[in-house]
């Protein structure tokens, strides 16, 4: 997996971006750059826009207006250096196939049918299956059929379908979605180490902060047709987010120090064309 450079471009670049579906501006005028390996949420209420920003970086729903760039050049030619889990697929308990062999998936090609040039025998492609197995800690339950491990446990797995290709950036899509909060925290915390283990540039879709704010390098707020994004301290205020949202929104900090919002809408936000407001990164 490649270490980002000092001179690398930012993983993520969006300019006065905009995008509208069905007449609708999902939002408008965005600005944000996510550094190449980082650790970056995008957070925001449902039908915000947030699977929109990351079908855009994939290059499966172009812009209305504006650019967006992936690791300096359009997001079509990205190709393997991004890795994608979408949105929680559920499995049947009566599912038989081996976790082992969702993870393979991973390297017989990608959901665009495309296939690898690599030309691996059998023995290396086993061995990094392997690898990244035992990377996200699912060695001991690999081997049983998925249907019958845990939410978490299934997570894991396609977790490490999406990094079977060693990509460079790594999209997440509410992988955290109908996990409990034990398990929330440990999968955003193993997603966190392989970031920053192995430089890879990690985006991932969450509805809620709270579980996963202390792992963060970076937040993008989706709400209202905007985009808010920066460090957590930065975004993760009370002013900021209550700005943001057009209500009272309750940023506190615990004990420890965690900060922990509060109030934060639940409903689906209205669309608005007011133009995003943006935090740089430091």
């Amino acid at each position: 997996m490649a270490d980002p450079r000092p001179d690398d471009p930012p993983a993520v670049r969006f300019e006065d971006a905009t995008v509208r579906l069905g007449g609708r501006t999902v939002w408008s005028h965005v600005d944000l750059s996510v550094d190449a390996g980082t650790f970056v949420a995008v957070l925001g209420p449902n039908g915000s826009g947030k699977s929109t920003l990351v079908r855009t970086v994939l290059g499966v729903l172009p812009l209305t207006a504006g650019r967006v760039e992936v690791f300096g050049g359009s997001p079509g030619s990205a190709g393997t250096d991004i890795g994608y889990l979408p949105q929680r697929r559920s499995f049947d308990a009566s599912t038989r196939v081996r976790g082992v062999d969702v993870v393979r998936l991973g390297l017989d090609g990608d959901r665009w049918g495309v296939s690898l040039p690599w030309g691996r025998t059998r023995r290396a492609r086993d061995a990094r299956v392997e690898e990244v197995i035992e990377l996200v800690g699912a060695s001991g339950y690999a081997n049983r059929p998925i249907g019958e491990v845990s939410g978490g446990e299934q997570q894991r797995l396609l977790i490490a379908q999406a990094l079977v290709r060693r990509p460079r950036l790594l999209l997440l899509d509410e992988p955290l979605d109908s996990l409990d909060l034990p398990n929330q925290q440990a999968v955003a915390a193993l997603i966190a180490d392989i970031c920053h283990r192995f430089g890879i540039t990690v985006l991932i879709v969450a509805h809620d902060v709270n579980p996963i704010a202390g792992a963060l390098d970076g937040v993008v707020y989706v709400a209202r047709g905007r985009a808010v994004s920066g460090s957590p301290d930065e975004v993760i205020t009370t002013a900021t987010l209550s700005e943001l949202y057009g209500t009272p929104v309750e940023v506190l900090t615990a004990s420890d120090g965690r900060r922990v919002v509060v109030g934060q809408p639940d409903a689906a936000s209205h669309h608005a064309g007011a133009h995003g407001h943006r935090h740089d990164h430091p």
